[in-house]
């Protein structure tokens, strides 16, 4: 299992991973800017960034859209609840859950940083 180990930030991976989703894309690039040698902790605000920063400019662009924003806006909001809560608990686990589009786009992204 992973999640064990420590992160360059003296946190248990796990912990971290937690982290990266608990103020939505705000900790995920956090932690990317000072994660330096996990995989883990990277693939997590990695994909942390990705899914939540898309999800709050999409919300955005359809906030100017007044009858979609109705009806869009309130599903939008609860499918980021779930995930967020899916994301944390999984992370907080040790599990690499990725996401089916963002998690493999996270994985690439987390390693070419790390390789920074």
């Amino acid at each position: 299992m992973e999640g064990r180990e420590k992160s360059s930030t003296g946190l248990d991976e796990n912990v971290a991973g937690f982290l990266c989703y608990l103020a939505f894309f705000v900790t995920g690039i956090i932690f990317l800017m000072i994660e330096k040698k996990s995989n883990f902790v990277r693939f997590h605000a990695m994909q942390s960034t990705i899914t939540f920063l898309g999800l709050f400019v999409i919300m955005g662009v359809i906030n100017f859209i007044p009858i979609i924003n109705l009806l869009i806006t309130p599903l939008l909001c609860i499918l980021g609840l779930i995930l967020w809560f899916i994301l944390m608990v999984k992370a907080l686990q040790g599990k690499r859950y990725a996401l089916p589009i963002v998690g493999k786009m996270a994985d690439e992204k987390g390693n070419e940083i790390g390789s920074l």
